[in-house]
C-alpha cells in the first residue's frame, strides 16, 4: 500500500536525509586503489553510529530471502549490479573499477536510501560516460517526479537515457516507496509507459534508481542470495536519491 507521509515524518526525513548524503560522500571520497570493501563498510558503521542513527540495512531481510543482509553498505564493483556484500570475501578495489555506494539509513525511525556508482582512480572514457548518463538519468526521472504526474512519466524519462545510448536497462531491480520501511509501494521502475501507473500525490516518498549495464540488461544472482551482477559480465552503474513529491518539482531529501 502506498503511504502518504504525515509533515512531521517529513522533517524526519529531511534531517535523515542530509545526515545520509554527508555519509555516502565521505565514503565516496575514501574510494581508492587498494582499499577494500569491508574497509568502507566498516567506516560507514563508524559515521552511522556517530550521529546516533541506525544502518536500513543490517540485518534486514527482504521477502524470499534465505538469510538477513549482514553489512550496513552495499558495495558492487563493475558487474555487480546491486547489494554486493562487502565483509564476507576479500573485495579489494582496484584502478580502474567503477564501484557503487548503496546505503540505507534509519533516522529516528523512518527510512532514506541513496546510491553512488564512483571511478577508482583513473577509469576509461566508456566508463566515464556510462556514469554520467546514469547520473544524468536519475536526475531527470526525479524532474519527471510532479504531483499529479504518474510513475511511468519517470519511467519514460529514465528509460530514454538507456535508449538513446544503448545502454541495458536492469528491469528485475527498480526504486520503491520508501519512509516508514525500507521498501514500500510503488514499484518504479526504470521502463515504461508516460501516464500510466501509481498516481504521484503530494507527500509520496519514493526512491529513484536508474541501474544501466554497458552491455546486456539481463542480470544473474549469486549464490550468496544478494549480489546481482549482469549476465555478460560487463560493468553497471547505479544511482539512486529518496525524493518527497510535492505541488512542483520533488524535493531531493538526500542531496
Amino acid at each position: 500500500m502506498v503511504t502518504i507521509k504525515k509533515k512531521e515524518d517529513i522533517a524526519i526525513l529531511r534531517e535523515g536525509g542530509k545526515r545520509h548524503a554527508v555519509i555516502l560522500r565521505e565514503l565516496a571520497n575514501m574510494v581508492c586503489p587498494g582499499i577494500s570493501a569491508s574497509e568502507l563498510n566498516n567506516y560507514a558503521d563508524k559515521l552511522i553510529a556517530e550521529n546516533g542513527d541506525k544502518s536500513a540495512f543490517l540485518n534486514y531481510k527482504p521477502k524470499g530471502a534465505i538469510r538477513a543482509y549482514p553489512a550496513s553498505l552495499c558495495v558492487s564493483i563493475n558487474d555487480e549490479v546491486v547489494h554486493g556484500i562487502p565483509n564476507e570475501d576479500n573485495k579489494i578495489l582496484k584502478e580502474g573499477d567503477i564501484v557503487t555506494l548503496d546505503l540505507g539509513l534509519n533516522h529516528k525511525g523512518l527510512f532514506t536510501d541513496m546510491a553512488v556508482t564512483v571511478p577508482v582512480g583513473i577509469i576509461s572514457p566508456e566508463l566515464g560516460k556510462l556514469l554520467r548518463i546514469t547520473k544524468e538519468a536519475l536526475m531527470a526521472g526525479i524532474k519527471a517526479a510532479k504531483g499529479g504526474k504518474r510513475i511511468g512519466d519517470i519511467s519514460v524519462a529514465i528509460e530514454r537515457f538507456a535508449i538513446t545510448n544503448n545502454y541495458g536497462i536492469v528491469k528485475e531491480l527498480a526504486g520503491h516507496g520508501v519512509g516508514y520501511d525500507v521498501h514500500e509501494d510503488p514499484f518504479v521502475p526504470n521502463y515504461g509507459e508516460a501516464g500510466k501507473g501509481e498516481l504521484l500525490k503530494l507527500g509520496m516518498v519514493i526512491a529513484i534508481e536508474p541501474m544501466f549495464n554497458l552491455g546486456t540488461r539481463k542480470v544473474v544472482l549469486d549464490d550468496d542470495g544478494y549480489t546481482y551482477r549482469t549476465a555478460d559480465g560487463k560493468p553497471s552503474a547505479h544511482f539512486e536519491h529518496t525524493v518527497l513529491i510535492t505541488k512542483g518539482n520533488a524535493e531531493i531529501l538526500t542531496a
